[in-house]
């Protein structure tokens, strides 16, 4: 658990008065997204767009209506704003039917699993309503649950690892308690039983290993409902206090010459227009909320406060430098995401000798979640040589064959491993940044569940990174 100071307490109170100032103003609004959080091998996407399934890339926005399938060697992940989360495993298909917002400020969820295996990890925000559907059978969610769903032609299955679940169906209603299992025959008027225990998937602990990692870094010393993406920004980077600028979050690896909007794309949605989607395994709330600033001798930073009133199709930008120019959105509307890519993509291979070389300007691009247990110390020693061969600890998921009647073998790899928070530093006080620029927003007001306290400023660029 981070350990907080005073400074931290009186920021978050402060982003918590705005907020909750500005719920009537978003009344009216049904509008909100979430996030398509992770993403391994071959996944698709449906936008609605008229376009059909296309392939789908970490951070893109998850609209109302959106289809999402894994193929034979994909997996994802879906993370909703209160950090709850749905992960479909290969030959696993789902929809959002309902994405919708109440007029008491409380969130509808309807996820439908139409095919395959899928983990749903609801954490129980209050006043939030949470469906899922799989077949012809209903799940509605109150209380926090974590359980796996299985469907096919003939059989659904339901298991719960964690909380209590009801099902309601042609059949009646089922309670499955913890590590318990409950069996529909869907050539039987879905006849169900239930029985103790759970068989093993070849994808649990792939599972486990994610719910881990978001238990890990992400700061649950206090219950603010509002941070998907918070435990990427804790792993990948680090806030600092950056004397005339307040609380302020920087990734690691970030050389001089490095800007926030170097690799991404723009994807079109409809009702919405173009969104920018980020490349970074750490880009989605810095891009949705706040606005970056470039501070002269530190280089770019992202500011927690300024738009929180809703999410930014396009992120907000203060006081760029001169030569910065911000890539703008096609000048036709739908079709095919358009990429953006102004530096080189660095893919990173795990060879046999378990060494991955780390460029000082990658700001942690293909680095896989939670694959280096010290991404701070890493992060210092790149800095110092300019790149870095460090040991890379990854525990794969083996995957030989599914449980009978479930689906196909597929061939993932999960990683796992400790996560620390930056190095501290000095640095002379700065002007303060001009006053952000509106930007659009369309959702209810939103933040990090909480922050860890922050660092001293970083130094200035001297070396490559700023750490």
């Amino acid at each position: 658990m981070w350990s907080w100071n005073l400074d931290v307490r009186r920021f978050w109170l402060v982003v918590v008065g705005a907020c909750l100032t500005a719920i009537p103003a978003f009344g009216d609004s049904n509008v909100r997204i979430v996030r398509l959080s992770d993403v391994h091998g071959n996944v698709e996407i449906d936008r609605a767009t008229g376009q059909g399934y296309e392939k789908a890339f970490l951070n893109l926005p998850i609209t109302e209506g959106v289809k999402l399938r894994a193929k034979e060697d994909g997996r994802a992940e879906i993370e909703f704003e209160d950090g709850s989360t749905v992960r479909i495993t290969p030959g696993t298909g789902v929809e959002f039917p309902q994405l919708s917002l109440r007029d008491s400020g409380g969130r509808g969820s309807t996820v439908a699993v139409q095919e395959g295996v899928a983990y749903v990890n609801f954490l129980g925000a209050k006043g939030d309503d949470f469906r899922v559907i799989f077949g012809r059978e209903t799940v509605n969610l109150g209380q926090a649950a974590h359980f796996r769903i299985q469907i096919n032609d003939t059989a659904a299955a339901l298991a719960v690892y964690r909380g209590e679940v009801t099902v309601e169906g042609e059949s009646g209603e089922a309670k499955v308690s913890k590590n318990r299992t409950v069996t529909f025959d869907l050539t039987n008027n879905n006849a169900f039983k239930l029985a103790s225990g759970i068989a093993d998937d070849p994808f649990d602990q792939w599972d486990k290993q994610q719910d881990q990692y978001h238990a890990r870094n992400s700061a649950n010393s206090a219950n603010i409902p509002y941070g998907y993406g918070l435990s990427d920004l804790n792993y990948y980077g680090s806030y600092y206090n950056l004397p005339g600028y307040g609380l302020c979050w920087q990734p690691y690896f970030v050389g001089a010459g490095w800007d926030p909007f170097m690799n991404g794309a723009w994807a079109w949605y409809p009702g919405f227009g173009y969104m920018w989607v980020s490349s970074y395994p750490w880009g989605w709330m810095p891009y949705r909320y706040g606005s970056w600033f470039y501070a002269p001798g530190y280089g770019w930073m992202w500011q927690p406060t300024g738009s929180w009133a809703g999410w930014n199709t396009i992120p907000v930008v203060v006081n760029p430098p001169k030569t910065f120019v911000f890539p703008r959105p096609p000048a036709t509307t739908g079709g095919a995401p358009v990429v953006v890519n102004r530096a080189p993509v660095r893919t990173l291979t795990v060879p046999s000798s378990k060494k991955i070389v780390i460029r000082s300007d990658s700001a942690g691009l293909g680095i896989p979640r939670g694959s280096i247990g010290n991404l701070a110390r890493v992060s210092s020693q790149v800095r110092q040589q300019g790149s870095a061969t460090a040991n890379i600890r990854v525990t794969p998921v083996p995957v030989t064959s599914r449980v009978a009647g479930w689906g196909g073998p597929g061939n993932p790899r999960s990683t796992a491993g400790p996560s620390s928070v930056g190095r501290q530093g000095t640095a002379p006080p700065r002007a303060a940044p001009a006053q952000p620029r509106s930007a659009p927003s369309m959702a209810p007001p939103s933040m990090p569940r909480s922050a860890p306290a922050p660092h001293s400023a970083p130094a200035p660029h001297g070396n490559p990174s700023p750490r």
